[in-house]
């Protein structure tokens, strides 16, 4: 199996605060990968360091082979258009519609008129189960798992083949939760690499091929 995600050697710190010692980790192709651990255990942490937002005082991160932990701004941001992301509140800009979050990336990589924009963005709301209305509301007019699912839509917006999920279900009802770990495992049948971070070990079990805890750095 081709290696998607690896990371050798990271070490990151705040301060005197260790928060990772020289860890290492492979997420290969087809599966879906958990990272585990309780609060302050390092998941986010890892997770930023993982996909360029955070520079480690140590060690290296490879997407599918590419050493992305020296990277320039210009060049982090093309492979960018490699993976999807969501973030545990959701990240949704107030400012912009669902609609108009969902095109950021589409915008920001592929050279579309403003029509197919708004079709291809349509096509990822309806694909992640939300209504068609709720492409013209702001994040203030969602609730909670409107907004997973809205993240969710974003995230597919590039058809990425590796998708970064944090605390995907984090927060919501036991009902969606449930509809939720469908969708990831669906998006897993059809392709789709994802690693996750949770504390919900029941989810990792659901839904992970193999599982990574954090503990004590």
């Amino acid at each position: 199996m081709q290696p998607m995600v690896e990371v050798r050697g990271i070490v990151n710190r705040f301060g005197a605060q260790v928060v990772h010692d020289g860890l290492d980790m492979v997420a290969y192709e087809g599966e879906v990968f958990g990272i585990v651990g309780g609060s302050g255990s390092g998941k986010s942490v890892l997770l930023r360091t993982i996909l360029g937002l955070r520079h480690p005082q140590a060690g290296e991160v490879k997407l599918e082979g590419r050493d992305i932990t020296h990277l320039s701004w210009d060049e982090l941001r093309a492979a960018k258009a490699g993976y999807g992301v969501t973030f545990q509140q959701g990240a949704l800009y107030s400012a912009l519609t669902v609609l108009q979050n969902i095109q950021l990336p589409m915008i920001e990589h592929l050279a579309l008129p403003r029509d197919a924009l708004e079709q291809l963005a349509r096509l990822k709301i309806a694909m992640v189960g939300l209504p068609a209305d709720s492409a013209a509301k702001y994040p203030s007019q969602l609730s909670g798992g409107m907004i997973k699912r809205a993240a969710l839509a974003r995230a597919l917006a590039l058809d990425p083949r590796l998708l970064f999920l944090d605390e995907p279900t984090a927060g919501v009802d036991v009902e969606l939760r449930q509809t939720l770990w469908s969708f990831i495992a669906n998006l897993n049948k059809r392709g789709h690499t994802v690693l996750l971070t949770t504390h919900y070990l029941e989810e990792a079990e659901a839904l992970c091929s193999r599982i990574a805890m954090l503990k004590q750095g």
